[in-house]
């Protein structure tokens, strides 16, 4: 029996764990990438370590997040997270340069290798045939010093795409279809794994995109083949001694399949406030709306930003509309300046921003109260955009465009004949932004830069045997990590102080939730289904660490954010009977004893409340065990370097 290409890789970076379906596995990482909302925090971490040099082939440290600099907060995190980066061995790419995953797939990403990023986005990177896996910040810190990344070996799903996009239908409209069928809950415990005809028919930015918003099917990662489509991208980014052509074998076998006719789709849209609520923009057609926003690491490469600049080109945006358009890269912005395409869209009357994420982390270009945002972005989540009762839509590039200039949301396939759209031969290469890290022999003189702003690490401690445990929350289903602990300008410049960042923590659902938790002391929340969806943030876990939460007990959980409550030694435990939920309201008291020897040797957790006994399950690795009864992973991590 053949294998498939994520088991290919998988099984070349297996360094522990038994390679069979639902077992847990160890590999061996390549390549770790951080942002500066995340990446303040995960270099702390590394420094309690004591690791003195990263040991990972490739480590990048990009500053994409915070630029917006209202405050002396954010510029302090580029500074300490530049100089960590220059001491450790780790390369830094200053502000300005990009957004990651854009610049990382350009400059850095190569088939065949694995890479985890401190964001949830990272898949980005199975657009070159890599394993990219988003995870926490703690995870990535690990893995730069060394350790192991471990993961359930997951089911793989074969999504096989046959025939050739129509005009003006992207792969956005892919993607959106996957999660159409699929669902936010869809891809949990699967790699998605695309094959078929289809796929040579796609660049490399394009099946990026398709990768990119794998994360909200909440799939482990998703991955295209390298190949001659691999080759020509990586090529023109004068890469291409790191190419190799990778697939899966003939007979390989798949958990799942699912075949779409890539002919047969038209342009779509994810309704608000999910990405799998998503309709034709057909039956949309003629919504008014009020804001277009063009970019994110889903939609901001040069192939994506020349078809915005041929849309737009001798035409005037809708001045009923604000169009704000950020190219992914100082490559992209540099050859669309040089090639008259920027012109073009300045003078239609687009916004021109900065090479970052801008809008789609909430820095900036809120729409206006009960606004109609179409945003190329990959999450529409409720309040995400900095307003709570705007509507936001997710479309395509091409949409987004024509929808700018008619002022309602418009099918690009009114448009006209499509020219054909084709990558350079060569891109413009300058990696003047790029720092490289110090020379080993340098290292120990070179000066940690630390501002007021930056906090250390939450105190932890290893598992009592016993907790009472008031519930100081109670939560519905598809709670995500921006429920948890929001972003947007106000917030994220306190991500490196989890004392601050704490006060508001699930402030969206709760405003009295921190001062509450705090009072309580040590408190539980109950949630519901797919809790913890969403981005990557480890400090959705850390702030509730911080305010005293041992345990979260809800339905079901999210990869990404039960993996770090487990890193934070938060206990994640689930209702044995789902039933169960409808027993506790918030401010019941749950007892929970035997603690230790349950979470050693397994088994349920007992949970007296009301007078009634509550089955709850621990699904974990023995590793995760370890790590809980530890106090979480810092402290299990530490303990294991001593040995």
């Amino acid at each position: 029996m053949g294998l498939t290409l994520s088991e290919k890789i998988l099984k070349a970076h297996l360094v522990g764990g038994e390679f069979k379906k639902g077992s847990q596995i160890a590999i061996r990482i390549d390549q770790t990438l951080t942002q500066d909302a995340t990446g303040t925090m995960a270099y702390i971490e590394y420094e309690v370590m004591g690791v003195p040099r990263v040991k990972t082939e490739k480590s990048v440290a990009y500053i994409d997040h915070n630029t917006l600099q209202s405050g002396f907060e954010n510029a302090d995190d580029h500074r300490f997270i530049g100089s960590v980066a220059k001491k450790h061995g780790i390369s830094f790419s200053r502000p300005g340069n990009g957004i990651c995953h854009q610049v990382h797939l350009e400059r850095f990403g190569i088939p065949g290798k694995t890479l985890i990023g401190s964001d949830s986005h990272t898949p980005t990177g199975g657009g070159l045939g890599m394993i990219a896996i988003g995870a926490g910040g703690l995870d990535v810190a690990v893995a730069m010093g060394g350790g192991a990344y471990y993961i359930t070996y997951p089911k793989i799903i074969k999504i096989e795409l046959r025939g050739k996009l129509s005009p003006w239908v992207s792969a956005k409209d892919v993607i959106l279809e996957v999660l159409r069928r699929l669902s936010v809950k869809g891809g949990v415990g699967y790699i998605v794994e695309y094959a078929g005809d289809g796929v040579k028919t796609l660049s490399v930015p394009e099946r990026a995109t398709i990768t990119n918003m794998g994360a909200e099917l909440g799939a482990t990662t998703s991955i295209f083949p390298s190949d001659e489509k691999t080759l020509e991208f990586l090529r023109a980014q004068g890469r291409e001694d790191v190419y190799t052509p990778l697939s899966a074998d003939p007979d390989a076998v798949y958990d799942k399949e699912l075949v779409i006719e890539l002919d047969k789709l038209e342009p779509l849209a994810a309704c608000p406030h999910s990405p799998d609520n998503v309709k034709t923009v057909r039956e949309l057609a003629g919504m008014k709306i009020d804001q277009c926003c063009i970019g994110s690491c889903t939609n901001s490469s040069l192939l994506d930003m020349m078809k915005v600049a041929y849309i737009l080109g001798g035409k005037t945006v809708n001045p009923g509309v604000s169009l704000a358009i950020a190219p992914g890269s100082k490559q992209v912005l540099s050859m669309i300046s040089e090639n008259g395409a920027l012109s073009k869209m300045i003078d239609a009357g687009a916004r021109i921003l900065e090479s970052a994420c801008g809008p789609c982390i909430g820095m900036g270009q809120s729409p206006n109260s009960k606004g109609i945002s179409l945003r190329t972005f990959n999450r529409n989540f409720e309040g995400r955009s900095g307003t709570r009762d705007a509507g936001v839509y997710l479309v395509s590039p091409e949409t987004a465009a024509a929808s700018a200039l008619t002022g309602v949301l418009t099918d690009p396939r009114t448009l006209g004949d499509m020219p054909e759209f084709r990558l350079p031969e060569k891109f413009l290469i300058n990696d003047n932004m790029i720092e490289p890290p110090a020379e080993e022999k340098d290292m120990d003189s070179v000066e940690i830069l630390r501002g007021p702003n930056i906090a250390g690490y939450p105190e932890t401690s290893p598992l009592a045997d016993s907790l009472s445990l008031p519930c100081s929350l109670k939560v519905g289903d598809n709670i995500t990590t921006d429920h948890i602990m929001p972003a947007g300008a106000k917030i994220l410049p306190l991500r490196s102080n989890i004392p601050a960042i704490s006060q508001h923590c699930f402030t969206v659902c709760d405003e009295n939730f921190p001062k509450r938790a705090k009072e309580l002391g040590a408190s539980a929340i109950i949630g519901g289904e797919n809790y913890g969806q969403g981005s990557s943030r480890e400090h959705a876990a850390l702030a509730p660490l911080y305010l005293g939460v041992k345990a979260v007990i809800v339905k079901s959980f999210a990869r990404i954010h039960k993996a770090n409550l487990i890193n934070a030694g938060i206990l994640p435990l689930t209702f044995k009977n789902p039933g169960d939920y409808d027993k506790i309201a918030q401010g019941d008291r749950l007892e929970l004893s035997s603690l230790r020897e349950t979470v050693k040797n397994g088994g349920d957790v007992i949970a007296k409340v009301n007078g009634e006994s509550v089955a709850l399950s621990l699904e974990a690795s023995e590793r995760d065990r370890e790590i809980l009864l530890a106090g979480g992973l810092l402290d299990y991590t530490r303990e294991e370097l001593k040995k």
